[in-house]
């Protein structure tokens, strides 16, 4: 099987209680193609500028990603983000961005790409994801993310997008405004009924949700005495979860896959966040993760003792 991504390729400055990093890679796709790496061929489709040296390919190719379609846009400079958490790193001030390449992207893929098997549109404008569904043969599983940006801005678009995927990997406060539905669960049924198989809601230290028509499951997130930078965790998070099934695609909509795929995508989140940018999952090794999606289903398991409401 084989996955495509497209979104964006950066390079980020960020400022936490940790520590800082003036420049460092990041960017939807380079997060996800990392992660989804350990588990099928990936393909990542993005702009760079010409500040977008050989050593920052070499990351992103890590594990043999594909990264003939990254487009080196000549006398451009690749996006740039600048942000800083303070205590609370659920949230974040950003102090700067600049589009630069990637304001004029305009998606191309190869023949290979358009072909893959399984295709994530990282967080990019709606009426660019709609343009890569347009160049795709059929793929078998097609996920989304987003952000309130274009809820706000760009609904009607976004909406059309909503309904041609099989996977919405949103945030909370995302499905919410999307939805205007005060509760997650009611929020992620009622985006159900307009198209998708799968809503996951991530919920940064608190975990994620997954709904789909048949049931519902939730997972914490892995417990860390201390995180670093939560920068790329949910593209992270959606690089696992997404891989997985990739790697399990005659399945991925199955309950058991489904499951599986939440605990791995957590576990490589847990793993983005302990440092900063992709420094800690460059160098991740796949037990390392399987030892802590073990650890996952450990710490999340009990026993229930049907006669203990008996013996009041």
């Amino acid at each position: 099987m084989s996955v495509t991504v497209v979104g964006s390729i950066a390079f980020d400055a960020v400022k936490t209680p940790f520590g800082e990093r003036a420049r460092m890679l990041g960017g939807a796709a380079t997060h996800f193609a990392l992660a989804a790496s350990f588990f099928d061929a990936v393909s990542v489709v993005g702009p760079v500028g010409e500040d977008f040296g050989e050593s920052e390919l070499a990351v992103l190719a890590t594990r043999g990603t594909n990264v003939e379609d990254v487009e080196r846009v000549t006398g451009g400079q690749t996006f740039f983000w600048s942000g800083e958490y303070g205590w609370d790193l659920n949230s974040r001030e950003t102090l700067r961005t600049d589009l630069n390449v990637f304001a004029d992207f305009a998606p191309k893929l190869s023949a290979a790409s358009r072909a893959a098997d399984v295709l994530f549109l990282a967080n990019i404008q709606p009426e660019l994801q709609l343009s890569v569904l347009e160049q795709c043969t059929g793929p078998r599983l097609v996920a989304m993310d987003s952000m309130n940006l274009w809820i706000d801005i760009a609904r009607e678009p976004l909406l059309e997008v909503i309904r041609r995927v099989d996977c919405v990997i949103f945030n909370d406060a995302e499905l919410r405004q999307l939805t205007g539905q005060p509760s997650i669960l009611g929020a992620a049924r009622e985006l159900l009924g307009w198209g998708p198989s799968v809503v996951v809601a991530k919920q940064g230290e608190y975990g994620a949700a997954l709904v789909t028509p048949e049931g519902f499951f939730a997972l914490p997130a892995y417990p860390l005495a201390r995180v670093v930078d939560p920068t790329g965790a949910g593209d992270t998070f959606a690089g696992g979860f997404v891989g997985h099934l990739a790697r399990n695609l005659d399945e991925a909509t199955s309950d058991h896959v489904l499951r599986q795929a939440m605990a791995y995508g957590t576990a490589l989140a847990s793993f983005n966040v302990e440092e900063f940018g992709t420094e800690r999952v460059e160098r991740l090794t796949a037990g390392e993760i399987y030892g802590r999606v073990d650890e996952l289903k450990r710490i999340t398991h009990f026993e229930l003792d049907p006669l203990s409401l008996e013996t009041r």
